[in-house]
């Protein structure tokens, strides 16, 4: 899952854009990034976090200062230390795909803060916030808190591989008034592109992203 070989992948998978998303962590974006410019596909900077109550949030970006600004409250709040026997090393590359550091917190973690409070600071730095796999029972806001708290203010939900469309449709009919998206949460190459969303945009930025979850403008999330 080094810079280069995930551009590829995508690209080879006609994808346009991608998000890195990391657990609780944004050091690599800014070499994805890169590699992405060099190529020709666009990469968000994102982040996949988790909160206290073990509710998994995705963050996209435009700007890698925006996500890293939200790296570091998160680093704040975030207990205990990596044990590589256990979970692995956890790498950080350059645009050279080479190996620069290690990450020693427990990324894996949750972290002190809030389900609400992350995804009022997403917002508060311009980010797009959409709970992960609502579908599954584990770290989803609906398998953990049962419900979407009224006035969240959630851009999307992300419903996973294994949910049809028209399951989702039914079970969450009571949450139609959010954009369902679906993404491909890859953690080896070869699931690169195997779920993704279309989006009619114009242009590839989280901003235009935001504006299609939220039917905006013309942009919209196309029906798959």
């Amino acid at each position: 899952m080094r810079p280069h070989a995930v551009v590829k992948q995508a690209l080879a998978m006609g994808l346009d854009m991608i998000a890195i998303c990391d657990h609780n962590s944004a050091e690599n974006v800014s070499s994805f990034m890169g590699v992405g410019l060099e190529k020709g596909l666009t990469v968000l900077p994102g982040m996949e976090v988790t909160s206290k109550e073990e509710i998994h949030l995705i963050a996209l970006f435009n700007r890698p200062e925006d996500c890293l600004a939200l790296q570091d409250v998160i680093y704040r709040n975030l207990p205990g230390e990596n044990v590589e026997e256990v979970f692995g090393p956890q790498t950080m590359v350059n645009e050279k795909d080479e190996t620069i550091g290690y990450n020693q917190k427990m990324l894996i973690g949750a972290t002190l803060l809030p389900i609400e409070g992350i995804v009022s600071m997403v917002g508060s730095l311009g980010g797009v916030a959409i709970a992960s796999h609502i579908d599954r029972q584990a770290f989803s806001i609906l398998g953990q808190l049962g419900f979407i708290p009224e006035g969240m203010p959630l851009d999307g939900l992300e419903i996973s591989p294994r949910t049809s469309q028209e399951e989702a449709r039914r079970r969450f009919h009571s949450y139609r008034r959010f954009s369902f998206v679906r993404f491909s949460d890859a953690h080896y190459l070869e699931d690169i592109g195997k779920s993704f969303t279309h989006f009619l945009l114009e242009k590839t930025t989280s901003e235009e992203v935001k504006k299609a979850l939220h039917r905006q403008e013309g942009r919209k999330v196309l029906e798959q």
